[in-house]
């Protein structure tokens, strides 16, 4: 039982090797150039050989064969040669492969392959016993303390994966669609609901509805923006305020709407994080500018 549970162990570090080069296949094909294959025919068929062997090695552990046991020895043995070769030609930290486009060429890579040929050339020696109650409870406690290893290393790599996403989109706007709310530049009478004060230069009108879990979860937000000493804020709930509702035309909720002081519209649109609001905000100021500009003001 003890051998199963191993080979259950060594035939899941296959499939994760062979799964991670499937995630973002262009990422890991490109890797294989740190091993100098610079065709891109050539790192297909390199990459697409390293996944089936992979896969296969895996199966036939899995299924107690010693033969797949040494061909995954062998594999393991011949990464850790190429590793050991691109670290010692100064290509440290280039990507590897091994484990998907996040692996990286170093000497802890380099351990990991041998430490893995190591292991599975002893795989068909290790003896068939069953252990004892506490021996099972060792074993349950280290593949539990593996898995939690495992997972939280792939949740640190998502959160990178999401970190780099965010910030090649850049931030997000607001939705501002022409011909929903009110127009742009006229002035509307809801300005004579607030009370800006002496440092206040623009009036932000949020649209929210008792039913809407997103408004809900953007109240903190809005409480927030309200804090700043340049705006006054002030919420119109759609059943409580439906009268203003009618009269800028608001399409659904959340919107803002941002005037000027005078009461006209520099900026409206639908919103769900704060710095979209923000946004809107920050689009009412350049152009409040523009028309200073424009005025010679």
């Amino acid at each position: 039982m003890l051998t199963a549970v191993a080979e259950a162990l060594l035939a899941l570090i296959l499939l994760a090797s062979a799964g991670a080069k499937l995630v973002r296949p262009t990422a890991a094909q490109a890797a294989l150039a740190t091993y100098g294959l610079d065709a891109p025919r050539t790192r297909v068929v390199v990459w697409g050989a390293a996944i089936v062997a992979e896969v296969a090695l895996a199966v036939g552990v899995a299924l107690g064969s010693a033969v797949a046991a040494w061909g995954a020895a062998a594999l393991m043995a011949c990464f850790a040669i190429l590793l050991l070769r691109a670290l010692r030609s100064g290509r440290g930290g280039e990507p590897c492969g091994c484990f998907g486009a996040r692996s990286r060429v170093s000497g802890a890579a380099v351990a990991r392959a041998a430490l893995l040929a190591l292991a599975f050339v002893t795989l068909p020696f290790v003896p068939a016993v069953d252990p004892a109650a506490t021996g099972w409870l060792a074993i349950g406690l280290g593949v539990a303390l593996a898995g939690l290893l495992a997972l939280g290393a792939l949740v640190v790599a998502l959160a990178r994966e999401v970190g780099e996403l965010r910030l090649a989109l850049g931030p997000q706007p607001a939705l501002e669609i022409p011909g929903e709310g009110p127009p742009l530049g006229v002035r509307v009478a809801l300005i004579e609901r607030f009370a800006p004060g002496e440092r206040a230069r623009f009036a932000v009108a949020v649209f929210t509805s008792a039913g809407c879990s997103m408004c809900q979860a953007l109240a903190p937000s809005v409480a927030l923006l309200a804090n700043d000493p340049l705006l006054t804020v002030l919420t119109f709930d759609e059943y409580e305020e439906a009268a203003a509702w009618r009269a800028l035309e608001i399409p659904g909720s959340p919107y803002a709407v941002v005037l000027g002081l005078d009461g006209s519209v520099l900026a409206q649109g639908t919103f769900n994080a704060l710095r979209q609001l923000e946004s809107l905000v920050a689009t009412a100021a350049a152009r409040e500018r523009e028309l200073l500009e424009a005025f010679h003001v």
